[in-house]
């Protein structure tokens, strides 16, 4: 059984004190060399940048292999925030210095690694011990001649999290089961559902969701192609399952169903602490937010039911650099981190689902539970949703950026833009960022 709550909340607060220490230590740190690493005979030292809570550090397994491999010494710098991350890794990137052995990837950046950085990056592709990933994620950080540039920590199978004293208010069934019952096998109905909650729940203050955003992202990141397509030409525009997504999303908005709140920006949490809306999009990942921001307060309020079609919202990579003066070294530590017990233990401690098969196979994992959540069994769910996710998960160079700039669309349509207008101001948005 997992217990995800107390470590969790203090593994939020100590990526974000981290966070804020490594953007000071990792700018005085920078020097002529190409990373922090060093060699001195047998004594090792390998540096790692990280972003938000990737479960490495807070789960004690970097001290844990410290203490497996004397004269190792592991020095990882967290970002609380990896658009100022990434951005940071891009600048160091393009001056060939300053980098840590070991930088994390998240999906949304892995297409313009493999396209623009390739060089920079060790191959894993012959590192024994890394055939245990799913298939479509070891794809994803692939190139097209086959160099693999780092191994997968987390995915992001979906699911929803909702709140079951507003359900009970507003007449809906509380059972997690029932619940994902209501909108099974379409998103349609998930909104239809948000029609009868708006309607019957008796209160004020309180909206069905969070954001139009957040089921905009569910609903395209249940396709195999969603901003470009597999020869790498942008489809944005013209893709039949992002128009679908605008549209129900719209909908949502036009009908004061959401809270108007995009997920991780000013607003949410308050949003989540003063239980401002019913239900939330939520991958593995976000769960531990939620429930920290959300807090002791609202435990046992909120529950996980299945969602209307299985997607991938998120995940990341380990690299390595290539230059790196512990370049093998920082490679075993990877495929150590990434192993299918090491992917287990963080899904146990934290709720970040494995990216490993062997992992999501463990029964261990699919007995895994969450007391914050009203003890939904995590393992099942997300184990499940995770078989879900299509086959083939098609990524294009700027789809990051592409996917904000479709979020903030929609936040135009929450404060009143009509949809068409806001669909025009997003797509000339898309056309700039992306030249």
């Amino acid at each position: 059984m997992g217990t995800l709550g107390s470590l969790r909340r203090k593994a939020v607060a100590t990526a974000a004190a981290v966070g804020a220490l490594s953007l000071v230590v990792g700018c005085s740190g920078d020097s002529d060399s190409v990373t922090g690493g060093s060699k001195d005979g047998d004594k090792v030292t390998i540096t790692m940048g990280l972003f938000g809570v990737m479960g490495i550090k807070e789960t004690g397994l970097l001290e844990e292999y410290e203490k497996k491999n004397p004269g190792v010494t592991i020095k990882a710098d967290i970002a609380g925030d990896e658009q100022t991350y990434y951005t940071a890794l891009q600048t160091k990137l393009a001056a060939g210095k300053g980098l840590k052995d070991i930088q994390g990837i998240e999906i949304g950046r892995a297409k313009e690694i493999t396209e623009t950085r390739a060089d920079m990056f060790a191959d894993f592709a012959d590192v024994p011990g890394t055939d245990h990933f799913l298939p479509w994620k070891q794809s994803q950080i692939t190139t097209k001649d086959g160099k693999v540039l780092g191994l997968g920590t987390d995915i992001g199978p979906m699911a929803v999290c909702y709140r079951k004293d507003y359900f009970e208010q507003a007449g809906l069934p509380t059972d997690r089961e029932d619940v994902g019952k209501l909108w099974a096998g379409d998103w349609k109905k998930y909104v239809e559902v948000g029609r009868t909650f708006k309607k019957n729940f008796k209160g004020d203050g309180v909206a069905y969701t969070d954001s139009a955003s957040g089921l905009f992202n569910a609903m395209v990141y249940g396709y195999p192609e969603q901003y470009y397509n597999e020869q790498g030409d942008l489809i944005y525009d013209t893709n039949p399952a992002v128009k679908e997504a605008w549209q129900l999303a719209s909908d949502a908005a036009d009908e004061d169903l959401t809270a108007k709140l995009r997920q991780f920006q000013p607003g949410w949490d308050p949003g989540l602490s003063n239980g401002t809306f019913a239900t939330a999009v939520c991958p593995p990942w976000m769960l531990s937010h939620i429930s920290e921001k959300a807090g002791d307060v609202n435990k046992g309020k909120w529950d996980v039911a299945r969602a209307p079609k299985g997607a991938n919202w998120g995940g990341s990579f380990l690299g390595v650099i290539e230059e790196s003066p512990v370049k093998e070294e920082a490679q075993k530590l990877v495929a150590w981190l990434t192993a299918p017990e090491q992917q287990a233990r963080i899904f146990k401690d934290l709720g970040n689902i494995p990216s490993s098969q062997k992992a999501l196979e463990d029964p261990t994992v699919k007995a895994v539970k969450n007391d914050y959540f009203s003890g939904a069994p995590l393992g099942e769910i997300f184990g499940a949703a995770a078989q879900e996710i299509p086959d083939k998960q098609v990524l294009g160079r700027k789809d990051g950026a592409i996917k904000d700039i479709f979020s903030q669309g929609l936040a135009l349509v929450e404060q009143g833009t009509a949809r068409d207008e806001a669909w025009d101001t997003t797509v000339e948005r898309v056309k700039k960022a992306v030249r």
